[in-house]
């Protein structure tokens, strides 16, 4: 089975002015990622604006994604909603050649109960051609994933980790202590990376490796040798930048901050709308900053 310990990175998806997915500047990105040393990929997750993207042009991003990579790396596909039997019927439309996991979010707007929650993941798990792995993130679903939900869904041989973005360290711990050795407890949220690993999770899938993927996997491979010296040395240096990421929302922060970097424009779609100027040039400094920085 393929390993998912390590960073692996929430993509943005490329527009063009006139709204059209920008292939070129993902094939841009794909290797950007790719060379700057991170473990894995997620495409079509919540950074990606999946919401946006009809079936097709997901299909369409996805392949890209798998082309360009020419199997370096692992790939996740996005696939969450609150409609669970349209999520099993949409596997059938879906090619995954290439895809070694899927990336599902707890579901939306429904608010549902946690035995609603567990059985909504274990229809969608039983139906998967692919491993999955869970997403907590009450910020977007108006619902938590309590530890207790997760620890019984990592007990399904089709559930292979939770990706936890709940904030909450305490939540993570529990998950983390009682868990199956071989289900993966990997952080949502950026600023939260070093004191997640040092609990014993296994990793992240982030947005601020869109931007900075060497020094951002950097965390992750100190952690895992206890070089905490190191992984707080990178996280200080990124932190700072990783709020203004998230100042005026996602991804909209971080497409800005890729084309300041010259691999893309900040093109995002409706209901999403562009960074402001003051915003703008704050990322522009930080961004000059971080470049300038040697972390010994």
């Amino acid at each position: 089975m393929t390993d998912f310990r390590g960073t692996g990175v929430a993509m943005v998806t490329p527009f063009k002015a006139t709204g059209e997915v920008d292939f070129p500047a993902f094939e841009k990105l794909t290797n950007h990622l790719v060379e700057g040393g991170v473990d894995y990929l997620v495409v079509q997750g919540t950074t990606g604006e999946s919401a946006t993207l009809t079936q097709s042009e997901k299909q369409e991003v996805l392949d890209c994604v798998i082309d360009v990579n020419e199997g370096r790396l692992p790939i996740v596909f996005g696939h969450g909603g609150n409609n669970t039997r349209a999520l099993i019927e949409g596997f059938e439309n879906i090619d995954l050649k290439g895809v070694d996991a899927i990336l599902s979010a707890s579901p939306y707007y429904n608010k549902p109960t946690q035995n609603g929650i567990i059985a909504h993941y274990e229809a969608l798990a039983d139906a998967s051609p692919l491993p999955i792995i869970l997403y907590n993130v009450p910020g977007r679903t108006a619902s938590n994933m309590l530890s207790s939900t997760t620890l019984e869904l990592a007990e399904h041989p089709n559930i292979i980790a939770m990706k936890e973005a709940s904030g909450n360290l305490d939540q993570v711990g529990a998950i983390i202590k009682r868990k199956p050795s071989k289900f993966l407890v990997l952080s949502g949220d950026d600023p939260l990376v070093v004191p997640h690993m040092s609990l014993g999770g296994d990793g992240i899938i982030s947005v601020v490796a869109n931007v900075f993927p060497k020094e951002f996997s950097a965390i992750s491979k100190a952690c895992f040798i206890g070089d905490y010296n190191k992984a707080r040395a990178y996280h200080y240096l990124l932190v700072d930048f990783i709020y203004m990421l998230f100042e005026e929302g996602n991804p909209g922060g971080v497409k800005a901050a890729l084309e300041i970097l010259g691999i893309m424009e900040q093109h995002v779609r409706l209901p999403l709308a562009p960074v402001s100027k003051p915003l703008y040039q704050k990322l522009s400094d930080s961004i000059d900053q971080i470049k300038n920085t040697v972390v010994d």
